[in-house]
């Protein structure tokens, strides 16, 4: 059974205000406000060396840098304030027309004042306005150049930032439903135990007493282990023949765990916990067994973990909880993005479960 898990992107996404502090464009200023700003006045020639003094000019490119810089901050404000009101995504003809009318009403006026502030300056008022109206274009066509640099830049950013936030979401969902997966394992296997104990009270009390208290010792482990979501293979064996030594309790020769691993392979890899308990438990639940045809599993290796066991399944068969096979299967796809494998024959049923190994 799936676990009901609801996670909103919302959850997730920054604010535009984090994605414009992301972007570091100091160095890009540094170079571009200067170069437009020197650029400019000599492609239209607006500057005249012969008229001016040698500090005359070096203050007149001073002061085109320093238009050059009033209008690049100018429209980089607009422009990082728009984002925060449209989206390419949701409303890319708004968002062009905002552009294009924010910048042209800041650009042209803004523009137009401070050449004619420096023809106050440097020419005594004298305005050539050929001069000021081909450098208004000029800087009109830089603008929207930049502006399209920039809203470049900042798509290419969202895309990156769009990918890696839908690999958080997945994550998140995946430790979410995993969580929720592994907390199904107390209810199940105190139920599964408290019925057991329930048997023995019954049938076989002195057996009942040591029953709980080896119950206690595995039960011990699932608490310390459930949140791991990998263990080494030799604890999860140690705790696969704790485990298996509470059904010996209750079944005595009906059960048997054969185990041939090495220790030193064991020793390199790793497992979900409480993977083999749920395979026994799974086991038991769903075939007959006598002394006389006893329940054997076996456990070996082979670059996985291989568990069998004598398929004898009985006929009547109790309601499922839905946990078993489901759950741990979802948990091996979350844990370690494959899933178990299943092979059934007339007399044999066998898992196969992949392994991560120790670099």
């Amino acid at each position: 059974m799936k676990p009901d898990i609801r996670l909103t992107k919302k959850d997730l996404l920054p604010t535009e205000t984090d994605v414009h502090f992301r972007l570091n464009d100091i160095g890009f200023r540094l170079v571009l406000i200067p170069f437009f700003g020197i650029a400019i006045p000599l492609l239209t020639k607006m500057i005249d060396n012969s008229v001016l003094t040698h500090w005359q000019v070096k203050l007149a490119y001073a002061y085109t840098i320093l238009l050059a810089f009033i209008i690049w901050q100018g429209n980089r404000y607009l422009l990082f304030t728009l984002r925060s009101y449209f989206n390419w995504f949701n409303k890319p003809v708004k968002k062009i027309v905002a552009l294009l009318l924010a910048i042209t009403f800041f650009t042209i006026p803004v523009s137009i004042l401070l050449l004619i502030g420096w023809y106050n300056l440097f020419t005594q008022g004298k305005v050539d306005w050929s001069v000021v109206n081909l450098t208004t274009h000029i800087i009109m066509i830089c603008v929207v150049f930049i502006t399209h640099v920039y809203e470049t830049v900042f798509l290419v950013k969202e895309s990156e930032s769009d990918k890696l936030r839908n690999e958080q979401m997945e994550r998140a969902k995946a430790e979410a439903e995993l969580e929720a997966l592994k907390n199904q394992i107390d209810p199940h296997f105190i139920f599964n135990s408290l019925n057991t104990l329930s048997h023995l009270i019954e049938e076989k009390p002195a057996i009942a007493k040591k029953f709980n208290d080896r119950m206690a010792d595995v039960y011990r482990y699932i608490l310390q282990n459930k949140a791991r979501d990998l263990v080494l293979l030799s604890e999860e064996l140690e705790f696969l023949q704790h485990y298996f030594f509470l059904l010996v309790m209750r079944f005595e020769e009906a059960v048997q765990l054969n185990l041939s691993i090495p220790g030193n392979i064991a020793e390199q890899y790793l497992i979900p916990p409480i993977s083999l308990q749920m395979l026994a438990e799974n086991a038991v639940k769903h075939n007959e067994f006598s002394d006389s045809s006893p329940l054997v599993l076996s456990v070996t290796f082979a670059e996985a973990i291989i568990v069998q066991n004598n398929l004898k399944r009985k006929t009547i068969r109790r309601g499922s909880s839905k946990i078993g096979l489901n759950n741990l299967n979802e948990r091996y796809k979350l844990t370690t993005g494959k899933p178990i494998l299943l092979e059934e024959t007339e007399t044999l049923f066998t898992v196969i479960l992949p392994l991560l190994k120790l670099t």
